[in-house]
């Protein structure tokens, strides 16, 4: 792993355990669940807009997995 990349992902797991980023995770979530509720969609065009909504909602709660997953991959394939 290249010397920037390492430092980018220290980066992002340094902000994975502040308090502020568990907060938004937990909003994000909340959020996700008062979106996800199909007896309010008015028409296609609002379930459109609210898969899009839940679609973003659904990257920002798995970034932190995503980037531990990606971490180790790269270390894994470096390692073998």
């Amino acid at each position: 792993m290249k010397k920037e990349e390492e430092v980018i992902f220290n980066q992002f797991f340094d902000m994975f355990n502040t308090e502020g980023w568990k907060q938004l995770v937990k909003d994000f979530t909340d959020a996700g669940n008062q979106i996800n509720v199909v007896e309010f969609t008015k028409d296609e065009a609002d379930l459109n807009f609210r898969k899009g909504q839940l679609n973003i909602i659904a990257q920002l709660v798995k970034l932190e997995d995503t980037m531990k997953t990606t971490f180790d991959d790269i270390n894994s394939d470096e390692n073998n």
